[in-house]
This record gives C-alpha cells, structure tokens and sequence, in this order.
C-alpha cells in the first residue's frame, strides 16, 4: 500500500479540522486546534463492532468500516484502536498468522482485502490517528483446536497452548511464545504507517473460579530465579511490553505504544501505594501486569486504564480512580487518557448514573481538573453510532466544541 507520511497525515488532519468549524479561515481554525486524545475503540473480537457479521463482500465490509470512521468524525474524535488481531489471526495478509474468521466465517480465508491497510488509508484521509490494537495471547475463544487452521501456530506447536475457562492461550511463559508474539505483531507494524500500537487488558486471563492457569511445566523450565510464581509471571509480561515498544521504536520511529488496562493496579487494603477501591480484580495480582510500574519507567507511551465505572461507585469511584492514575502519571513522561465506558449509557439493567447522558460529559468535567489527563477513548465504534441516549451527543456540545489534533 502507499505509505503516508506523518506530514502529509498532518496536513490531512489539519484540512479535516479546518473544514469543520465555519465562520474562520483555515489558518485560524487550525491555530485553534488544540491537541488531545478523543479516540474510541473499534472491536472485531466476535464482530462485537466490525464487521457487522461474517461473511459479507468485501465492498459491504469496506462500507461498513468507512462508515464507523465518518462516525468518529462526526463526533469529533480523531483517534481510533483498530483491533487487528483479537485472538491470534490476522486483520491484513500476514506472514505468521491466518486471516481471521470473523472476516470471512473461515479462519485462513483470505476475504479478498486488506482490511487493516484500508483503515490505514481511510483513517489519514478523514485526519484520524490509527492506532493498531493487539490482544497477545488469546488463541480462541472455545477451547477446540481442531477448528484452527491446519497451519496455525497453536496446532504446530501444541505445548505452546493453554486451556483455560473454557478458551485457549498461548503461554506467556514460554519465551519462544512472547518471541513469536513480538514478531507477528511487529509484522504489521513494518507494512503499514500505523499512528499507533496497541495492547488492551488481557495479558494472563482473568481469574476463572475454582481454575488455575496451567503453567507447570513453563515455571520449572524457566522460573527458578523468581522468588515466586507471580513475581515470574509479571517479569514475562515485563518482557512482552518492553520488548514490543523497542520493536515499534526501531521499526517505526515515532509510532506510539500504549496499553489500556483493567483500571485498578491494586486496591489500598493490598497495598499502600493501590488505589482507593475495593475491585474484586487487580491487574498486579490477578493479570501479572505492573502497570503502575510501566507508567513510571516510561516503557510506553501513553496508558488508557478502563475506568467503566460512574462516579461515586462503592466499589471504585471514577473520581478515585482518576485521581490516582493522575498521580501515578505525573512526572513520569507517559501520557494519561481515560477510557470511558459508552456503551454502558442507557443500558438495560445499568444503574441510575447511567441512564443519565450527562454522565459521560461529567466524567470529563471531573478529569479536566488534572493536568496529566490529556483526553478519553470511548468503547466502542458501535456504540458510538448508536449514541445510546445522546451521551456522546452531550460530551460534544459541552467538550468537542472545537475540533482536536491527535496526539503524536
């Protein structure tokens, strides 16, 4: 595909900004143009956004995609998470992994394009940062091989695989596992201009009651300097994030890396420095992902934890929440955004909070007093279509009143 380069997408989002405020020049509008993150998330797992099913012509599922891109402009955004690998396939032609079933209904089946190449082009054109989202380990979502592909990685190499609360993962702690992980990912990263990378919250699986993740024999090969499992099993997802971010670096000079996690790192009843809360998961114990620790260090670029939750919630207030994240940002030269949870708003059986649509635009009320929130992502492109009870609509009118670069 053509390669686009960062001052030609630039220039685009600056066209793209300048056209939608009327009543000024363009070189005034684009001096007004502030900087922030407005970005949702575009979920493929499932056909949880995109596409709207399997099996459509490729000109259906192109219109469908260029659709949900119009969406984010309409509402002002200017980023989007393209989930491109959600359980170990491909969303463009790659040389580790086959082509994804929820693409064609047929794992390996090549649906006659190139959808992440597309979304590439088609975002840039609109003036959208395209961020590449990766989930690492996820192979399926049942625990049946015999539906892989008879070429898939899994099948090649069996005891790379774990099964796990009725799905199966690649075991994070099998070096040649997170090599190949890095690599595959890093695939995508050499062909296309991609803004952005990244990771969501599924690192090792959320905890399965009455299951334990099977990694005996990966921990008596490899874990005899840990002073635990645990402390084992957050040093091999130490190594996936640092060893993905000098990947990207190299590769692609000035492409971002970012990780949006489950949102609590540890409750303060655990530990001292955790957050206000009283969540039933943390990312540190649960996940084996040091988050707040990523932050500090610098490995990434920017971090988006999953605050889905209202304010004023018993358990964990978005308030709290935001609070300490804004604390653990500071100084540490990773960027903050917050991820806001859309499609909770008018949900049935959803609490009172969020039958209101000024609850999302209150969220963002809130985390402007915090200098190192830098801006929100909305899960996701469907619901963002939707706009269930004009939440978005209300962030618009009381946030989005002026267009926004994205950040890079």
């Amino acid at each position: 595909m053509a390669q686009v380069s960062r001052r030609a997408f630039t220039a685009a989002a600056l066209a793209t900004l300048a056209s939608a405020v009327p009543g000024a020049t363009a070189a005034a509008r684009s001096r007004r143009a502030a900087t922030e993150m407005r970005g949702m998330w575009l979920a493929t797992v499932s056909n949880r956004d995109w596409p709207s099913r399997t099996g459509l012509s490729a000109s259906a599922q192109r219109k469908e995609l260029t659709t949900l891109l119009d969406k984010a402009v309409d509402y002002r955004l200017n980023t989007v998470m393209f989930q491109v690998r959600p359980t170990a396939d491909a969303f463009w032609p790659s040389a580790h992994e086959p082509w994804s079933r929820y693409l064609t209904g047929t794992q390996g089946k090549n649906p006659g394009w190139d959808p992440l190449g597309v979304a590439v082009e088609e975002a840039h054109a609109r003036g959208l940062s395209l961020h590449a989202w990766f989930n690492p380990y996820r192979i399926a979502t049942d625990t049946d091989t015999g539906k892989l592909v008879a070429s898939h990685p899994a099948r090649k190499h069996p005891d790379w695989v774990v099964r796990h609360g009725g799905k199966l993962y690649y075991n994070p702690g099998i070096p040649a596992v997170r090599a190949f992980v890095v690599e595959a990912i890093l695939d995508a990263v050499a062909k296309y201009p991609v803004d952005g990378v990244h990771f969501d919250d599924y690192f090792y699986p959320y905890p399965v009651a009455g299951q334990t993740f099977d990694d005996d024999d990966a921990f008596d090969a490899h874990g005899g300097d840990f002073s635990s499992r645990a402390a084992w099993r957050r040093d091999n997802i130490d190594k996936l994030v640092t060893e993905t971010a000098a990947g990207v670096r190299k590769l692609r000079p000035g492409t971002l890396f970012g990780v949006s996690p489950f949102a609590v790192w540890r409750n303060a009843t655990t530990d001292s420095r955790g957050s206000d809360t009283k969540a039933g998961v943390e990312t540190y114990d649960d996940l084996y992902a040091d988050t707040r620790k990523w932050v500090q260090k610098n490995w990434i670029d920017y971090i988006v934890p999953q605050v889905y939750w209202q304010i004023g919630n018993a358990a964990a207030d978005y308030a709290k929440v935001v609070d300490w994240w804004a604390g653990v940002a500071k100084g540490s030269g990773t960027r903050l955004y917050i991820g806001e949870a859309l499609y909770r708003a008018g949900g049935k059986g959803e609490p009172s909070a969020w039958q209101n649509p000024a609850e999302l635009s209150r969220h963002l009320t809130l985390a402007a007093q915090y200098p190192q929130v830098g801006g929100h992502v909305f899960f996701a492109a469907r619901d963002v279509a939707a706009d269930p009870v004009g939440a978005l609509s209300r962030v618009v009118a009381d946030h989005y009143r002026q267009p926004a670069l994205p950040p890079g």
